[in-house]
């Protein structure tokens, strides 16, 4: 069986869709920290404003995306966290470039 990766993760994760966006979690720059240790898999994500209602819509529909795709975990932590808060910098080229931003 093929160990899990951080880079797996985060491939999972371009699953969770924001939608008042219309773009994945991943080139938003909402995930912070994507980690495996032992099986168990820890991360970190916000929203672009602490205003956002979806959190907890966006935390659920992560913990299902690395279930559904990432072979070989034993359990999954998505935490909300508000530092540092997100800035727009923060996204992918390719995400700026989609809004228009480049």
């Amino acid at each position: 069986m093929t160990e899990p990766t951080s880079a797996g993760i985060l491939q999972a994760l371009r699953d969770v869709i924001d939608p008042e966006i219309g773009m994945n979690i991943v080139d938003l720059g909402l995930v912070y920290k994507a980690d495996i240790v032992n099986g168990h898999v820890d991360v970190a994500l916000t929203m672009t404003t602490p205003a956002c209602p979806l959190g907890e819509s966006i935390v659920e529909e992560s913990k299902v995306a690395i279930q559904r795709h990432v072979p070989g975990i034993r359990s999954v932590s998505v935490d909300l966290v508000w530092e540092p808060p997100w800035q727009p910098s923060m996204m992918s080229d390719a995400a700026r470039r989609q809004l228009g931003w480049t």
